[in-house]
């Protein structure tokens, strides 16, 4: 018996070494599948990339005061999904992939880009969530363009869920709830979300940094949903 327990314990450990061997070759999973990834496509494997539901035209119609938006995905499955599963679940692997994928995506936007600013939250849900998904995903643009991610605008009201309403509804739901509290050095500040639906948020988040003296600003968006 203890030599049973022994040998399995010996290949338990044995497991476990080639485990962190093959981590420290090949660390990267994608966040979709589960499956290996090579370093030249991390956190989403070439599989994935080619099933996910990319927008034909990521550079969308921009309605005033906006000066571009770009969105690369439908918002359908598994975006839908994994976005829901990042922000209600926890789930932070996925903010990495779709950082990576929104930095493929800059190509589209002027390139007189100057901060990033992700939609921020509203201090009682960024309690309760614990992270702002915007900034998550954020971040890996940002590091790969060097880009600064300004956190001068705040929610200064807390508003009902946008997920239901009606355009309308959006629009007199978010009056008021964004105030810019430091000065803007930026010139064209890229709102970073990860879900554009009518752009009432990103739209009323524009013009609070217009009023502080931001001459432009662009949003990019992980999806669009229709």
């Amino acid at each position: 018996m203890r030599f049973r327990e022994h040998l399995s314990a010996c290949r338990s450990s044995a497991l476990e070494l080639l485990r962190n061997i093959d981590d420290s070759l090949m660390p990267e999973r994608c966040a979709f599948c589960g499956t290996r990834t090579l370093r030249a496509e991390p956190s989403v494997c070439g599989g994935c990339r080619e099933d996910l539901p990319w927008l034909d035209n990521p550079r969308q119609d921009a309605p005033a005061p906006l000066t571009a938006l770009v969105a690369i995905f439908a918002y359908e499955f598994p975006v839908d999904a994994a976005l829901k599963a990042f922000k209600f679940r926890r789930k932070l692997y996925y903010a990495p992939a779709f950082g990576s994928m929104l930095g493929d995506a800059m190509g589209f936007l002027p390139d007189d880009v100057d901060a990033l600013l992700p939609v921020p939250l509203h201090w009682r849900r960024l309690t309760v969530r614990g992270f702002n998904q915007a900034l998550e995903i954020s971040k890996p643009v940002a590091r790969r363009y060097g880009l600064p991610i300004v956190n001068g605008v705040v929610r200064c009201r807390a508003t009902r869920s946008q997920s239901g309403l009606t355009a309308a509804e959006r629009n007199r739901n978010l009056h008021g709830a964004f105030a810019v509290r430091r000065t803007m050095s930026a010139k064209h500040v890229l709102i970073v979300d990860d879900v554009v639906t009518t752009g009432a948020t990103t739209r009323h988040v524009a013009r609070a940094l217009q009023k502080s003296g931001v001459e432009k600003v662009s949003v990019l968006a992980v999806a669009r949903a229709i």
